[in-house]
């Protein structure tokens, strides 16, 4: 049922807020949290990672304090930490949060939005020996050439994606090496959502453009004030598999090739600041026209209002 503004008028039993990064989604989410006894659960695949707090943004600690935060620095960056991943830690989040507790969904990665109520794809886990083999037979190899070698393996999957996407190429080539079948037969089924069928208040943070691309640099030199570099000087110590989600995450190349001393520090900053840039772009992209009618795109300034209203709503009507 929905109201004379166009919005659902039953009380939702979840919050979703996305948006691009540096569009003000943590401090919303912090702010709903607060004040209606919420539960701020990571929906972004960066901040997952504990290698990675300052370069990924995450609420500070004084910030977790003000409300229960999850699923934020819990996973090693170490493991490849996928949607199915995410979706399954938050059928077991859900089913512990007290009653009461309201989930507010806070990140800017569209995948993990889409796993909590359309479900994903029952993609089988690959054992690591075929992974880390796979890998090895992929190193100094140029992406055209895995995709050749996917196009004779797993010829349908090849034609559904770009020779130049290295990390697909190279998932269909694990999946096809796991268990002989193409990945597309898996993406054809799906596992349901752990929000599927509930009232959900979806909102897009649309900040404007410029706007946002004047917060994006100005954050990227705060993180570097604030110990970003050290961050990722301990992370490239790790010598982790350069494939791995934290090892690609924005600023950490231009970064680690500034500790090598490929590049300068400003060299490095710009290219930080740029992918992140690109990056925001793809997120209102990739909402735009791969998530449903249901997402209210709503500025910064207009959110909160938003969302008062609807969690001021009668429960059940």
């Amino acid at each position: 049922m929905r109201g004379p503004d166009g919005l659902e008028a039953e009380r939702p039993a979840a919050i979703l807020i996305a948006g691009p990064t540096a569009s003000g989604k943590s401090a919303l989410g912090l702010r709903i949290a607060r004040a209606f006894g919420g539960t701020v659960i990571n929906t972004d695949s960066m901040q997952v990672y504990a290698d990675l707090r300052v370069l990924s943004a995450r609420p500070s600690a004084e910030e977790e304090a003000l409300a229960p935060h999850r699923l934020y620095g819990s996973i090693d960056g170490a493991v490849n930490f996928s949607v199915g991943h995410f979706q399954r830690h938050v059928a077991a989040l859900l089913s512990e949060l007290p009653s009461e507790s309201l989930p507010v969904f806070v990140g800017g990665t569209g995948l993990y939005f889409r796993s909590l109520d359309e479900g994903i794809s029952d993609l089988p886990e690959v054992p690591e020996p075929v992974r880390q083999q796979i890998r090895a037979d992929a190193d100094g190899q140029p992406t055209e050439a895995l995709h050749a070698l996917l196009a004779q393996r797993d010829p349908e999957s090849a034609g559904r994606l770009r020779p130049s996407d290295r990390m697909r190429v190279m998932r269909a080539l694990e999946i096809v090496a796991a268990t002989g079948r193409s990945i597309v037969s898996f993406q054809e089924a799906r596992l349901p959502g752990p929000l599927a069928g509930k009232p959900l208040l979806k909102l897009f943070l649309a900040a404007e453009r410029e706007t946002l691309r004047q917060r994006i640099d100005a954050r990227f030199l705060a993180m570097m004030e604030a110990g970003a570099l050290d961050e990722v000087a301990a992370l490239r110590d790790r010598r982790l598999d350069p494939m791995l989600p934290v090892m690609r995450a924005h600023g950490v190349p231009g970064l680690i090739a500034h500790l090598d001393g490929a590049m300068t520090r400003e060299e490095a900053i710009q290219r930080g600041q740029g992918d992140t840039r690109r990056y925001a772009k793809r997120q209102f992209t990739w909402f735009r026209h791969q998530m449903g009618d249901d997402w209210l795109w709503t500025t910064p300034e207009a959110a909160w209002s938003l969302a008062e209203r609807r969690l001021s709503a009668p429960a059940g009507r």
